[in-house]
């Protein structure tokens, strides 16, 4: 089975790329093993629709993104199928949430779609441009470190640790590698 892990986010608003940057996180930090099956991580971005021909060739989809939740707090992890997402939880905190749902369910519409779960984290709302997060996300992100790496193990991957490295320090690099290219 191919199975991508795919991070959803605008890493210029802080908590807003923690999907992102939880991604680049996994794949940096892990080593994965699978006789059976492949893992691949996507730096999705805010890219939405445009990401259905890649998403399309994995048998199973894992997502990191920011959602909004009825009397949740920042910081406040949620883990879904996207088949049955709980009523207390909406996609409606910022533009590419809206658009990477709508891309979900057009997917479903032509019969494209993976199996999909939902690991999803309530962002502080930034509206300026920085690459510092919050605290509470993340405290969070350690979480959806723990579950993603349940899930995997589920598929019957192992895996170890390679490289000892917090979500802000993926942030920070990410800062460094734009002030590269904007150089």
């Amino acid at each position: 089975m191919k199975i991508l892990a795919l991070g959803i986010g605008n890493v210029m608003f802080s908590d807003e790329g923690v999907g992102v940057h939880l991604n680049h996180l996994l794949e940096e930090k892990y080593e994965f093993y699978s006789q059976k099956h492949t893992l691949d991580f996507i730096d999705g971005g805010t890219l939405a629709e445009r990401l259905i021909p890649i998403i399309s060739g994995y048998d199973y989809l894992i997502v990191f993104d920011c959602v909004d939740a009825n009397d949740g707090k920042i910081g406040d992890v949620y883990f879904f199928d996207f088949e049955s997402v709980p009523d207390s939880i909406s996609f409606q905190g910022s533009a590419h949430e809206v658009e990477m749902l709508q891309t979900l369910t057009m997917m479903d519409m032509v019969g494209d779609r993976p199996p999909t779960k939902i690991i999803g984290i309530i962002p502080e709302v930034v509206s300026i441009t920085t690459l510092r997060m919050s605290d509470a996300v993340k405290k969070g992100s350690e979480l959806m470190e723990k579950i993603f790496l349940k899930q995997i193990k589920e598929f019957g991957f192992t895996y170890k640790i390679k490289k000892e490295i917090d979500i802000q320090c993926v942030a920070d690099k990410a800062c460094a590698q734009y002030n590269q290219v904007e150089k």
